[in-house]
C-alpha cells in the first residue's frame, strides 16, 4: 500500500473507516485504523535461553519429485532445542516443504534420522509422531490442515476427540466439543457465520488460518512446527500468533519456523538456517543479519555455512 498508493481506504468489519493519503500517514497508523487499536509491529521479546534438544534431524534426504538427479532435500542437519525459534528461510520452492513434510510424516524419508525428544521417529505414521509430541501448522491448509466439509468444532477437536473430556466409551460428548470450540473461536478472533457449526469451507482463508493455529498451539506439545503461519492474516491476527509463538518459547517449547517473509525471519528468530536447493547454506544470528545478507544466501550466491563463518 504504501509503494504504490496514493490512497488507501480502510474497512473494518464491513464498515467504512477512514480515507487517507498515502504521502500524510504510516504503517503504525493504517495498523491502528485497520485494527480498531495500536498494532505492535515489531515482534518484543527476550533474549533466548535454550534448553535440551527437542528436534533433532541427521543427515537427512528427500527424493525429489522433480529430477531424478537431484534430491529435494539434500543431506539436512540441525538442532531445534527448548526455549528457541528456529527458522528455516529461503526463497519459495527451494526444499522447506519436503523438509517439514519429511519430519511430520508427511514424505517417506530416503535416507537420514529424526529424532523428537530423544526417540527416533524417522518411521513413525503421522499420527504416532503428533502423540509424541509435534504440533504441525501446515503450508497448505486446506490440504493438510483442515477438513473442509467439516464444521469448525470438529475441525478444532480433530486430535484431541479421543481424550476421556470429549468422548466416553467412543459416544462423542457433542457439548463439551462446542464449549471447548466456543473458546478457541473466542481466545484466537476465529469468526465463522454459524459459530462452532460452520462448515469450514464457507469460512474465509484467514479464519480457517486462524482455526489451524489455534487448534496446533492449544495442543501444547513440545515441538510447534509453523510453516507460513501468518498467510493471510491482518496485521492484528498476525500480532496476536507472533505474541503466541513466543510465548510458547517461552514456556520452554521448541518452535521451528519456516517462512518466507523476511521481517518475520528477522524479528521472530533466535537462529536462522537459509535453504537454498535443498541443502543448509547458511546460519546466522538474527541479531547479527540483515535482510540483504540473508538474500545473498538465498539466492545460492554462497553455498558452504564456513563462508558465514569467515564472514
Amino acid at each position: 500500500i504504501m509503494a504504490t498508493a496514493d490512497t488507501v481506504t480502510v474497512l473494518r468489519k464491513g464498515r467504512y473507516i477512514g480515507t487517507v493519503k498515502t504521502k500524510d500517514t504510516n504503517k503504525q497508523q493504517l495498523s491502528e485504523m485497520m485494527v480498531g487499536r495500536p498494532v505492535q509491529l515489531k515482534v518484543d521479546k527476550n533474549k533466548a535461553t535454550p534448553g535440551e534438544t527437542v528436534l533433532k534431524v541427521e543427515k537427512l534426504c528427500v527424493n525429489s519429485s522433480q529430477s531424478k538427479e537431484k534430491n529435494a532435500v539434500d543431506n539436512v542437519t540441525f538442532q531445534v532445542k527448548k526455549g528457541e525459534i528456529l527458522c528455516i528461510a529461503g526463497i519459495d520452492g527451494n526444499g522447506q516443504s519436503e523438509l517439514i513434510e519429511a519430519i511430520t510424516g508427511l514424505k517417506k524419508i530416503s535416507s537420514g534420522k529424526v529424532e523428537l525428544m530423544g526417540k527416533d521417529i524417522t518411521d513413525l505414521p503421522v499420527r504416532q509422531r503428533n502423540e509424541h509430541g509435534i504440533s504441525h501448522i501446515p503450508e497448505d491448509r486446506q490440504k493438510h490442515g483442515l477438513v473442509l466439509d467439516f464444521s469448525l468444532k470438529d475441525n478444532l477437536v480433530l486430535k484431541r476427540f479421543r481424550e476421556k473430556r470429549f468422548q466416553n466409551f467412543s459416544i462423542i460428548n457433542s457439548d463439551e466439543i462446542k464449549n471447548y470450540a466456543d473458546k478457541l473461536s473466542s481466545d484466537f478472533d476465529i469468526r465463522s457465520g454459524e459459530g462452532a457449526a460452520t462448515v469450514t469451507r464457507n469460512m474465509s482463508g484467514g479464519n480457517q488460518q486462524k482455526a489451524i493455529i489455534a487448534r496446533e498451539l492449544d495442543l501444547d506439545k513440545p515441538l510447534i512446527i509453523a510453516v507460513q503461519p501468518t498467510r493471510g492474516l491482518d496485521v492484528g491476527a498476525i500480532e496476536f500468533i507472533h505474541k503466541n509463538l513466543v510465548k510458547k518459547r517461552d514456556e520452554g517449547k521448541a518452535v521451528l519456523l519456516v517462512s518466507l517473509e523476511l521481517d518475520e525471519v528477522l524479528s521472530l528468530a533466535d537462529r536462522i538456517l537459509v535453504i537454498y536447493e535443498g541443502q543448509i547454506v547458511g546460519e546466522f544470528d538474527p541479531e547479527q543479519a540483515s535482510a540483504s545478507l540473508l538474500g545473498i544466501y538465498m539466492s545460492g550466491a554462497k553455498k558452504n555455512v564456513s563462508e558465514v563463518q569467515d564472514d
